[in-house]
C-alpha cells in the first residue's frame, strides 16, 4: 500500500516534506474556520461555526493517508467535523482553488460537512449525520463488489472511514459491523480518532479494550496506535514501565487535565499517588519542561511513523479498524479542553499558531515554496490521485406498460413480485440491472418468485442444502450472479446499502436499479439514513409493505399512519400509493425509469396486502384511453368515476378505494351524485399545485386541470389509510369545502371492518362526511 517503492517508513527528505505538509494542513484547516467566523463579514450576527479542535485531531492521520498511502482507486469517508482538513488537502493537491478557502459555510461555497453533491472539490462520501458516513464505506464496498459481479468495471481499492470515537456510540455502527456480509470485506479500513471527547464532555470511561473486543469478535483486525515516539523513548528508560502503566490506567478526564498543564504542574500531577509515584517522578525529572509537555500530548495518532506502521500492517483479507489515540485540538491553544468542540481560536492565538507552523497570518493562503520537497510531494500525489471523469452509461430502456389487465382479486404487494418477473421476460436487459434488498422479509413481501428466478447474490457460490427438499418453496441459491441481497433484521443497514447501490451510476458509470423492500411500519426507522443517502446522490426505490391499519390483525404496533405524508415531504423522492395492480405496474415502471441518471430521483411505494377486486379499476379497453389512464396514474391521480351533475367528489388513495366506491354507490341511492377520484401520488399532486401557484418551476400543473377541472369543482371528501392531512391540501385546488378522513391515532387488532369503522374510514363514515359537506 505504500507509495514508496521500498515500503520503508518515511525518512529524510520525505519525512521532512510530510511534516511540512502536516503543518500546512493544520494551518489551512484552522484558517478556513477562522476566516469564516472572524474575518468574513457577517451582517446577520449569527454564528457561522466550524470545528478547529476536531479538525486538528485528524491532521496527522489524513496527511499520512493522502500523501503516502492513498491510491486513486481507494475511497475515503471523512468524519463530518474534519471537513476543513479535507478541503485543505484537496487544495494542496490542486483539486480546490484558493478562492474557496474563504467560503466555508457560505452560500455556494464549502459545505459545513463533506458533500458529494454540493462541494466543489472531490468528496467520496457525504457525511454529517453521525454514524451514517462511517458505515457508508461498508455498503460502498458491497455495492462495488455487486457491480463487478454484474458485469461492470468499478475497479478495486480500499474503503476508508475516518470517524470519531464518539460516533461508536451510534447503534447504526454496530448494526453494520455485525451483519454477516461484512466479515469478508477485507477492503474496509476504519480509522478511529480516539480523542476521548464528545461534544459536551470528556468521555468518562476507558472504552478501548471493550471496543477492541467487540471489533475482534466481529472478525475485524484491530490495530492500536496509542503512544508517539517521544513517549516511547521515555518508556524505554528506567521507570518507563511504571509510567506506561500509569497512563494506561488513568481515567480519560485525568489525562485530559494533564494536557492543560505546564511543565511544573505536570511534574506534580503525572506521578500520581500510587506506589510507583517515586520512580515516575525520578524518571521525568530528567526530562525538560517543553519536552515533557510535548510528549504527554504526542499520542500515536499524531506520530507519522506510528501511523505509517499501522497502515502498512493492514491485512486486506478482513476488515480492519485502527484505533488511533489523539488529542482533540492537538497543537492548538484549545488542546484537550473539555469544551473545545466548537471553540474558536482568537486572532492572537492564530498568529501564535502561524509562528509555530511557518505560515503567514497576513497571507494565510500562501502556497508552499515551489522549489521545496513539500510542494513537489503535493504535485506528485495530486497527479497520482487524480481520477478520470466518470463516463456515464445510458440507463436501460424500460417498458411503460406490459399490456395485461389484471383480473379477479389481488393486492398491490403481490403485484410488485409479478412486475419484477414480467420484466425478466419483456425487458431482460433492464431486469438484469435490478437488484433487490431485504432485511430478512423477502418471503413475506412477495419477493419469493423473484428470488427463485434470479437467485441470491453472494461473492462466492454456496451450496443450497435444501435444493432437493420437495417441500421447500423459497429456493435460496447463493451465487455471484444473484440479484437479491439479503441482510439481517436492520432497516438502517438496508437503506445504507440501497443508497450506495443507487450511487453506482455516478461513482463508476454503472447504473443499477436498486429496490429495497421492508415493512412499511418500519419506514420511519430507516428514514434518516435513506434521506441522507438521497442527499448524497443515491437513487433507489423503497417499497413499504404491508401498510396502514389495513394490516388489521397485527394491531397498533404494526399499523403505519404517518408514512404517506413522509413520502410527500421527502426531497429527491417521488412517492406513490397505488390502489390496483395495474396502477402498481405503471407506477413501478415509471419509478425505475427515473433511476441511474443525472436528472433522476428516488421513489417510495406504499403497498398493501388487502385483496381488492381488480375490475373496480375499470381499465379502458381502447389503447388510446388506456394510455391516457396510464399517464394519469404516473402523474398522480385519475378520475375513476364521473357522474353528471356531481354534488361531491370522493378522493381516495390506496386500499380504501373500495370503501370510496361503495360510498358513492350508496350516495347515488340517496340522490347525491358523486365523482370518485383515485390518487396515486399525493406528492406529485402537491408539486402540481405549487407549480400552478408559481412556486415550483420543475413541475407541471396539467394533471390538476385533467382530474380536478374547475368546471367540475364540488366539495371534497378525502380518505386514505394514513394521516388525513396527506390529502387535505386538495381542497385548495378549487377552493372548495372539504372533509378529510384518515387515521390519527394508534390502532388495535380486529377485523378489517371493525378497524376501518374505528378510525372512520369505512363506507359509512365517507357517506356521512359527503352528506355533511353537501348540506
Amino acid at each position: 500500500m505504500n507509495d514508496s517503492t521500498t515500503g520503508a517508513p518515511p525518512a529524510g527528505a520525505e519525512l521532512e516534506a510530510l511534516a511540512e505538509i502536516e503543518d500546512r494542513v493544520l494551518w489551512l484547516s484552522s484558517a478556513i474556520v477562522h476566516h469564516a467566523n472572524r474575518v468574513r463579514p457577517n451582517p446577520s450576527g449569527l454564528k457561522v461555526g466550524g470545528h478547529q479542535a476536531s479538525s486538528a485531531s485528524m491532521v496527522s492521520i489524513m496527511t499520512l493517508l493522502w500523501f503516502r498511502h492513498l491510491r486513486p482507486e481507494d475511497r475515503v469517508s471523512v468524519k463530518p467535523h474534519a471537513s476543513p482538513v479535507l478541503h485543505a488537502i484537496n487544495h494542496l493537491l490542486g483539486e480546490l482553488d484558493a478562492s474557496y478557502l474563504t467560503r466555508l459555510r457560505e452560500f455556494g461555497g464549502l459545505q459545513s460537512y463533506p458533500s458529494r453533491t454540493k462541494d466543489p472539490d472531490p468528496v467520496d462520501y457525504s457525511t454529517g449525520s453521525v454514524g451514517i458516513g462511517a458505515t457508508a464505506t461498508i455498503w460502498g464496498a458491497l455495492a462495488r463488489r455487486y457491480t463487478a459481479s454484474a458485469g461492470g468495471d468499478p475497479g478495486t481499492g480500499r474503503q476508508y472511514s475516518l470517524l470519531g470515537d464518539a460516533e461508536l456510540d451510534e447503534g447504526a455502527i454496530w448494526e453494520a459491523v455485525l451483519d454477516p456480509a461484512v466479515a469478508d470485506l477485507g477492503e474496509i479500513v476504519w480509522v478511529v480518532d480516539m480523542n476521548r471527547q464528545s461534544l459536551d464532555r470528556v468521555v468518562p470511561g476507558i472504552a478501548a479494550e471493550k471496543l477492541r473486543g467487540m471489533f475482534a469478535a466481529a472478525g475485524w483486525q484491530v490495530l492500536t496506535v496509542k503512544y508517539g515516539r517521544l513517549l516511547e523513548e521515555i518508556f524505554a528508560r528506567p521507570g518507563g514501565d511504571e509510567l506506561r502503566l500509569r497512563l494506561d490506567e488513568m481515567t480519560n478526564p485525568e489525562y485530559q487535565r494533564l494536557l492543560r498543564c505546564d511543565g511544573p504542574d505536570l511534574r506534580r500531577r503525572l506521578p500520581g499517588t500510587g506506589p510507583a509515584a517515586p520512580r515516575i517522578a525520578e524518571l521525568i525529572a530528567d526530562v525538560d519542561d517543553d519536552t515533557l509537555v510535548e510528549a504527554v500530548a504526542h499520542l500515536g495518532g499524531h506520530d507519522l511513523h506510528a501511523l505509517d506502521a499501522a497502515f502498512t500492517a493492514i491485512d486486506d483479507t478482513r476488515p480492519t479498524v485502527v484505533l488511533a489515540y489523539t488529542v482533540k485540538g492537538h497543537r492548538l491553544a484549545t488542546k484537550g479542553h473539555p469544551q473545545n468542540h466548537s471553540a474558536l481560536l482568537t486572532t492572537q492565538e492564530m498568529r501564535d499558531l502561524a509562528a509555530r507552523v511557518g505560515a503567514d497570518p497576513d497571507d494565510p493562503w500562501r502556497a508552499l515554496p515551489a522549489t521545496g520537497e513539500a510542494h513537489r510531494l503535493c504535485e506528485k500525489r495530486g497527479e497520482l490521485l487524480r481520477r478520470p471523469a466518470v463516463e456515464q452509461s445510458v440507463p436501460p430502456e424500460l417498458p411503460t406498460d406490459f399490456g395485461r389487465t389484471p383480473k379477479g382479486a389481488g393486492t398491490t404487494q403481490a403485484a410488485l413480485g409479478r412486475v419484477l418477473l414480467d420484466l425478466t421476460r419483456q425487458a431482460p436487459g433492464a431486469a438484469r440491472r435490478i437488484v433487490t434488498v431485504s432485511p430478512d422479509v423477502s418471503s413475506t413481501t412477495n419477493l419469493g418468485g423473484w428470488v427463485n428466478k434470479v437467485g441470491v447474490w453472494s461473492p462466492q457460490e454456496r451450496r443450497d442444502w435444501f435444493a432437493d427438499d420437495a417441500e421447500t418453496i423459497l429456493h435460496w441459491r447463493e451465487k455471484p450472479t444473484g440479484q437479491h441481497i439479503e441482510l439481517g433484521i436492520a432497516e438502517t443497514n438496508l437503506v445504507g446499502l440501497l443508497s450506495e447501490l443507487g450511487a453506482t451510476w455516478s461513482r463508476w458509470g454503472e447504473p443499477l436499479l436498486p429496490i429495497g423492500v421492508l415493512y412499511d411500519p418500519f419506514i420511519e426507522r430507516a428514514l434518516e439514513p435513506w434521506s441522507y443517502g438521497i442527499y448524497a446522490g443515491g437513487q433507489s426505490l423503497l417499497v413499504g409493505t404491508p401498510s396502514g391499519v389495513s394490516l388489521a390483525a397485527e394491531g397498533g404496533a404494526h399499523q403505519s399512519l404517518k408514512t404517506p405524508s413522509i413520502g410527500l415531504q421527502q426531497p429527491g423522492c417521488v412517492t406513490y400509493e397505488p390502489a390496483f395492480a395495474i396502477d402498481t405496474e405503471w407506477a413501478l415502471l415509471a419509478c425505475l425509469s427515473r433511476l441511474g441518471r443525472a436528472d433522476g430521483s428516488s421513489s417510495y411505494l406504499r403497498l398493501s396486502t388487502r385483496p381488492v377486486d381488480q375490475s373496480l379499476a375499470a381499465v379502458p379497453v381502447d389503447p388510446a384511453a388506456r394510455e391516457r389512464r396510464r399517464r394519469h396514474v404516473v402523474a398522480g391521480a385519475y378520475p375513476l368515476r364521473r357522474r353528471t351533475g356531481a354534488q361531491v367528489t370522493i378522493v381516495a388513495m390506496g386500499a380504501v378505494v373500495t370503501e370510496a366506491l361503495a360510498a358513492a354507490d350508496r350516495l347515488e341511492h340517496e340522490q347525491v351524485a358523486a365523482d370518485v377520484v383515485c390518487v396515486t401520488s399525493p406528492d406529485l399532486l402537491y408539486r402540481a399545485l405549487r407549480a400552478r401557484q408559481g412556486h415550483d418551476e420543475q413541475a407541471d400543473s396539467w394533471i390538476l386541470d385533467q382530474v380536478f377541472p374547475a368546471d367540475r369543482a364540488t366539495p371534497l371528501v378525502t380518505v386514505l389509510d394514513g394521516h388525513p392531512h396527506t390529502l387535505s391540501f386538495l381542497a385548495t385546488v378549487n377552493k372548495v369545502a372539504t372533509s378529510a378522513l384518515g387515521v390519527t391515532g394508534f390502532g388495535q387488532s380486529g377485523s378489517l371492518a371493525d378497524v376501518y369503522r374505528h378510525h372512520g374510514i369505512d363506507a359509512d363514515s365517507i357517506v356521512a362526511a359527503a352528506l355533511d359537506v353537501t348540506d
